[in-house]
């Protein structure tokens, strides 16, 4: 088995860059043989390989840098699929190694650090970039017209707090649809039957990226009352699209909305339901949040992101 090796693993260079057969899953099992990042040689001379997510490899010799999205995991009260004992564990041996750490708010750097007992300095907040480029590709499906339903997009679970939704959603009398897209999480199968029992509700499954900006950019809002999140891309897609936003208070959506968008408590029902009631019926509210979020949005485009990179990676 190759992942046995104790030796790294080699890329070759192509015409896009390097490639490697199957390291994903070969570091996944070498990180619990050995209990430490699987190296691999490139050619060439040393730079800078940002990996996107904690993955339990390092390029030899050069810089790595890991963006950690949150850490969430490692509370028990969020759930979550991943594993937070064996996330704690990478994340420790990736910084014992030497690896730098990046992430995607203010929010999520208090949390990552306070979690893992790291001093502030050792992650560094750089927030994430959104291209919504494409927009124009893609059609509704079948039964939605622009500006006729509220939408909710990401995984279909109990973090995303679609319960508390369909529960605020039904005492506020609304007649417009309310959409819920996205992939199967945890509880999916509570949570379908939560919105097959609510007159107004319908669910998508996971659908094209063309799609998902055609559903964004003809909703009359977006709905993302989250228990718990580290950055919220939906957020930013909506407010770069002019779709005004309803989110949750919680930390990073708080962060990132920065005032232009409508903010609840998610815990609170009454709340939820005013929300709701609010951005489907007042026209001069949605229009200062897309004002406003349109402003708020040109912060996460693509060159200010490449900018921030630059200066991470000492380019700058």
């Amino acid at each position: 088995m190759v992942a046995l090796r104790p030796w790294p693993r080699k890329a070759v260079a192509n015409g896009k860059g390097y490639w490697a057969r199957d390291i994903f899953r070969e570091a996944h099992v070498f990180f619990s043989l050995y209990k430490k990042p699987m190296p691999i040689d490139l050619p060439g001379q040393p730079g800078v390989m940002h990996w996107t997510y904690p993955l339990p490899m390092r390029i030899r010799g050069w810089r790595n840098i890991y963006t950690v999205h949150d850490v969430m995991p490692l509370d028990p009260g969020v759930p979550t699929p991943v594993n937070g004992l064996r996330l704690r564990t990478i994340l420790d041996m990736l910084r014992a190694d030497g690896g730098d750490f990046v992430t995607v708010s203010e929010a999520a750097h208090a949390q990552i650090t306070a979690a893992m007992g790291w001093s502030k300095d050792e992650v560094i907040p750089c927030h994430q970039g959104v291209d919504v480029a494409g927009v124009g590709q893609g059609t509704l499906p079948s039964g939605l017209k622009s500006g006729g339903y509220l939408l909710y997009i990401g995984a279909v679970e109990a973090r995303k707090n679609l319960t508390g939704l369909l529960e605020a959603y039904r005492s506020s009398g609304l007649r417009t649809p309310l959409v819920i897209s996205g992939p199967d999480g945890l509880d999916v199968k509570y949570i379908d039957a939560l919105i097959q029992a609510t007159p107004g509700a319908m669910r998508l499954g996971l659908q094209a990226r063309d799609t998902v900006l055609q559903l964004i950019a003809n909703a009359r809002a977006l709905i993302l009352v989250s228990l718990a999140e580290g950055f919220g891309v939906p957020v930013v897609e909506a407010m770069a699209l002019g779709t005004p936003v309803l989110s949750s208070n919680v930390p990073a959506l708080a962060e990132i909305g920065a005032g232009a968008t409508l903010q609840v408590d998610p815990v609170d029902p009454a709340q939820l339901r005013d929300g709701l009631i609010a951005i489907d019926g007042d026209l001069s509210l949605r229009d200062e949040l897309i004002a406003l979020g349109l402003q708020r949005s040109r912060y996460f485009e693509l060159e200010p992101y490449a900018q921030r990179l630059l200066k991470l990676y000492g380019m700058a």
